[in-house]
């Protein structure tokens, strides 16, 4: 049924981004949910074996969260989190089962949403789950469950434009609703035993486990001299063993006492199985420390030295500092930075200021929960702290504290300025209460526009639209249409420039030159001698100008 969900949802990937109702260069919504199950999807692959629903649910669930991108990803992942929680214990489910399975879902998401909006998918999953779970005590068909819950997705789906009132004003039907039903419908053709979409190309996937993705990047940057720990270890316990007596299993304690063996720990458990991961020199005592615990399965050893040496052939060894065996290893620092952002002269703006990881990603791609995750791990650092600068990836940097033993805190910047604003009010010496609260209240204050193009007529907010006309957006609302890119930017800024404002700071894009940059602050200090411009090279795509009026 999954399979055949993604697959369905993979072939019309192009025409849910087309539903978005934000006219600009912006393939989100579909590209975000296909990435996310086609990670899910080659998670639950590698238990096919297992036969069981609870034990491929997990695993889906599993690679779900991992590959989560945007806010679709996001929620998708969730619906699918409960989903595989109501059905854990399961071998095989009936039709009230997955009745509730879907309910089970939605609740899940729900929590995950702090202000949850009628018209979005989140609808279109609730209506169709209540369908499901009304339908559940007159049959015991599951197919028939399937089918209902398919139906109403549909119904609800063509009902969201009256719901919210963009979807109206463009004409169209929820995006994100809109991929939900293409996934039901594979996994109702599946269950029927029909074959929807036999031509469809497979998901492609740009995203690995996580654990092979952290010690692939290590290798691809370090000598082999500073592998410390020189073991790839990975194994799965069964805690049900019945052979011989084992020790009671408690995961928080049992995460504690692994890293005594080595680094890069991952163990993911549930009531059954534990799956860990660890990166240890001598991998026999932390295979002998597991035992105590169950049986061991799927054992799998690599030495990361003669990985490296293969990965590395051929590779000038000054480029990589080696550690010499005098030093000692450096002591976490009290804070470590993530921002998210795209265009290299953006990227040098934040790590000036003190970034660590610079995530790439923005409008036109959401980073997964796992490039965040990787970011994050790569950080030697009590706390870490994450700027999405995109109110798209806001709930996916929200999911990393769930995956990292180290405490996250996620300030939610919704644009490349209000990232800025909260690094300029950060302090090292501050507490961590202290430097959330300062950097929220100063990303609240910045004010932040953006001139991009229309890709699509359309019609927002009584505006017409048309293709290739330029838009000036004032806090993710599309103020100013034009057809002229500079006066559309004056435009703009003249909205956005109040009485108090003191620096107005212009970063300009890819596709802008340094001197249509300076001629337009040049023009702009004309009629504003009293505010101070600030222009910097950003080398975003998608965006000509990014504004911040402070």
């Amino acid at each position: 049924m999954m399979r055949s969900g993604a697959g369905n949802l993979n072939k019309h990937v192009e025409s849910v981004n087309a539903l978005n109702v934000f006219p600009v260069p912006d393939g989100d919504t579909g590209t975000n949910m296909n990435l996310t199950l086609a990670s899910g999807v080659k998670e639950m692959e590698k238990q096919a074996a297992s036969g069981t629903v609870g034990k491929l649910a997990e695993a889906l669930s599993k690679g779900l969260l991992m590959g989560a991108r945007g806010n679709s990803g996001v929620i998708l992942s969730q619906l699918f989190r409960g989903f595989a929680k109501a059905v854990s214990d399961k071998k095989e489910i009936n039709a009230h089962q997955l009745a509730d399975a879907f309910q089970r879902g939605v609740e899940t998401a729900y929590k995950a949403v702090i202000k949850p909006v009628e018209g979005t998918v989140l609808t279109v999953a609730r209506e169709a789950a209540d369908a499901g779970m009304k339908k559940a005590w007159t049959t015991e068909d599951t197919a028939v469950i399937m089918e209902t819950v398919l139906n109403e997705a549909r119904r609800t789906l063509a009902r969201t434009p009256e719901m919210l009132p963009v979807l109206k004003q463009t004409g169209v039907v929820d995006a994100g609703g809109q991929g939900l039903v293409y996934i039901y419908e594979g996994m109702l053709a599946a269950l029927k035993g029909e074959e929807i979409a036999p031509d469809a190309p497979q998901a492609k996937l740009d995203t690995e486990s996580l654990a092979s993705l952290a010690h692939d990047n290590a290798q691809s940057k370090m000598d082999a001299s500073q592998i410390e720990h020189g073991y790839c270890t990975e194994f799965i316990i069964n805690l049900k063993t019945t052979r011989r007596k084992t020790e009671a299993f408690d995961e928080a304690k049992f995460r504690k006492s692994m890293e005594q063996f080595g680094d890069s720990l991952l163990v993911v458990a549930d009531d059954e199985l534990v799956k860990v991961h660890i990166h240890a020199e001598y991998p026999g005592d932390a295979l002998n420390f597991a035992m105590k615990f169950g049986d061991l399965i799927r054992i799998k050893i690599d030495n990361m030295r003669e990985q490296y040496a293969s990965v590395t052939e051929g590779k000038s060894a000054a480029s990589t500092p080696v550690q010499t065996g005098g030093e000692q290893k450096a002591e976490k620092k009290k804070y470590g930075i993530v921002a998210v952002a795209a265009g290299k002269g953006i990227v040098d703006i934040f790590r000036s200021l003190g970034v660590d990881q610079v995530v790439e990603g923005g409008q036109t791609m959401n980073p997964s929960t796992e490039e965040l995750v990787d970011a994050v791990r790569k950080i030697e650092a009590e706390n870490i702290v994450i700027l999405p600068n995109n109110k798209n990836i806001v709930l996916t940097a929200k999911q990393v504290s769930q995956i990292v033993d180290t405490p996250v805190t996620v300030i939610a910047t919704r644009s490349i300025p209000q990232g800025l604003a909260a690094l300029l009010a950060f302090s090292a010496e501050r507490s961590h209460e202290e430097n959330e609260q300062n950097m929220t209240t100063a990303s609240g204050a910045v004010r932040s526009g953006e001139l991009t193009y229309a890709i699509r007529d359309s019609q927002v907010d009584g505006q017409e639209i048309r293709k290739g006309d330029f838009l000036g957006i004032q806090e993710g609302k599309i103020e100013i249409v034009g057809q002229d890119m500079v006066q559309t930017a004056k435009a703009l800024l003249q909205k956005m420039i109040g009485e108090e404002a003191d620096v107005v700071t212009v970063i300009y894009g890819r596709d802008v030159t340094e001197e249509q940059a300076h001629a337009l602050v040049e023009s702009l200090s004309q009629i504003y001698p009293e505010i101070e411009f600030e222009v910097h090279q950003g080398g975003q795509p998608v965006y000509y100008y990014l504004f911040a009026v402070e």
